[in-house]
């Protein structure tokens, strides 16, 4: 029983730190993957829409050059977001289906509306982009590795 024991223990503390090892690099994958690029809950328009927008309300034009994230739109009606560039040039907005989405980096509407990038990938200036392999995108867009550094897992040198 007490040898039995002192086998369970070894093995045991043998076994231990490479579970919590395993756990901890999964979690800080699973972590830097899922980091969305612009936490921002709205849009500031890089200049302020010049369309005729009924805003039903005697609010300020100036409130026409910030859209919020989802806002409903529709493209005949309510057009207040079809290629409009926002943030700086970080955002291109367009109408899809019944909402503003941001086709530089909306993984549900890449480069176009309804263009799905798969899993693992982000959707970087247009593009559906592995960010578990790239150099150049290492676990978000536009994170790059040092010169002769590998991306893998979506981490610079992970090794």
């Amino acid at each position: 029983m007490a040898c039995t024991l002192l086998k369970l223990t070894t093995i045991l503390s043998l076994i231990m730190p490479l579970i919590i090892t395993f756990l901890a690099l999964n979690s800080q994958l699973a972590f830097s993957i899922d980091i969305e690029e612009d936490d921002e809950d709205q849009y500031v328009l890089d200049s302020p829409l010049m369309a005729n927008i009924n805003l039903r309300s005697s609010r300020s034009r100036f409130l026409a050059s910030v859209i919020k994230k989802g806002a409903r739109c529709h493209p005949i009606t309510n057009n207040v977001c079809n290629g409009i560039p926002a943030n700086n040039g970080t955002s291109l907005l367009y109408c899809c289906k019944k909402h503003c989405r941001n086709i530089l980096g909306d993984r549900n509407n890449c480069g176009r509306c309804g263009r799905k990038c798969k899993q693992g990938q982000r959707c970087c200036n247009r593009i559906c982009t592995d960010i578990t392999s790239n150099e150049n995108h290492c676990g978000k867009c536009h994170k790059k590795c040092a010169k002769g550094v590998n991306c893998e897992l979506g981490f610079c040198g992970y090794a």
